[in-house]
């Protein structure tokens, strides 16, 4: 597998871009649309199956691209349906990814770092803090190689799973754009959800964008006291602050924005931090995800079932729309806050 960096994914090509190499290499522009036709429409990055074109050309793009750059090193299966994926990258990094199947859709959990500079106390994912981002190409592989193992394409995705991906911006949105054009893999923005750790400038700048994706921001307390004992600086933004941008990409991308809630034993689970949290969510039109914590270390516990249910009850009583996270992959350590970079 090819390791230097500064060559590009096939994959990360759009419609238009593998039409303009194509062309900058002699090659007449319907040799883009095949190429195109097998990415985008069959899944396929290799170009050795790609069999309509010249094997001079099947041999130029495997010398010029990543194609692809990254492979499935192991598969963590639960009981429950749900698959981790570690994913190997081209550099000897890895990620991981998961497919959450239920009886109505396929949902894929999506990583955009090696590992994760925000470092949230009770997420496993920036224990080692960032390595690097990956680029658009590997995400959309990241996609391609779920949807090769479940056997077809996901109803929703989710940038749930390692990194902060509105600290890698550029690639992210890159991604975004692949995986929503009708021109490529032609998703409903509205079936793809970004989730954020609350990165005011990145949030700002994605409701600019002004597209209907689904925007998730990773609260986990009402007010900053309990939120900077959980979140450390640089990036545990003042609530008031993350509240304003939320109401911005609301208006802006005109989606309801979801407050993700870890509950935390004695630490963030009480009944008037639940008051708290529902007329923020109330004033904010903004809907709430309660999610038990799910185990990474010994320093935090998950509250008992009585406490999870009367917090999520107080949430509803006080008029906030709630909901509680079922859990799905934690034996597998594939649920929320259990993914990490795997060192080899």
């Amino acid at each position: 597998m090819k390791s230097d960096r500064k060559i590009p994914f096939l994959a990360g090509l759009s419609r238009r871009g593998l039409r303009e190499w194509m062309s900058s290499e002699g090659q007449p522009g319907y040799r883009g649309e095949q190429v195109a036709d097998w990415i985008f429409g069959r899944g396929v990055i290799q170009p050795e199956q790609m069999t309509n074109l010249p094997a001079s050309l099947r041999l130029l793009l495997q010398a010029r691209f990543h194609a692809p750059g990254s492979s499935v090193a192991e598969v963590s299966s639960s009981e429950d349906g749900t698959e981790k994926l570690l994913i190997e990258l081209f550099d000897g990094e890895s990620v991981e990814m998961v497919l959450i199947p239920s009886e109505e859709r396929l949902t894929f959990c999506l990583s955009t770092q090696v590992g994760c500079p925000v470092q949230c106390r009770f997420c496993a994912s920036g224990r080692d803090g960032l390595v690097r981002n990956l680029s658009a190409g590997e995400i959309i592989e990241e996609f391609l190689l779920g949807s090769e193992r479940a056997g077809r394409r996901p109803d929703n995705l989710v940038f749930m799973g390692i990194g902060e991906g509105l600290l890698n911006y550029n690639e992210l949105v890159k991604a975004l754009v692949l995986l929503s054009s009708p021109d490529e893999f032609g998703m409903s923005p509205r079936r793809i959800t970004v989730s954020t750790s609350g990165y005011v400038p990145g949030i700002l700048k994605f409701a600019e964008l002004e597209r209907e994706f689904n925007l998730a921001i990773s609260l986990h307390a009402p007010d900053d006291a309990t939120r900077s004992k959980l979140i450390p600086p640089p990036f545990c933004y003042p609530v008031a602050e993350i509240m304003a941008t939320a109401d911005r990409y609301r208006e802006l991308a005109g989606r309801m924005v979801t407050l993700e809630y870890t509950l935390l034993k004695g630490v963030n689970d009480s009944i008037p931090t639940a008051r708290k949290l529902a007329a923020l969510a109330r004033s904010h039109h903004a809907k709430v995800n309660l999610i038990p914590y799910n185990a990474t270390d010994t320093e935090f516990q998950r509250p008992e079932r009585r406490v999870i249910e009367a917090f999520a009850r107080t949430v509803e009583e006080e008029g906030a729309h709630v909901t509680v996270r079922v859990e799905r992959g934690a034996e597998s350590t594939a649920a929320c806050g259990q993914l990490r970079r795997q060192e080899g």
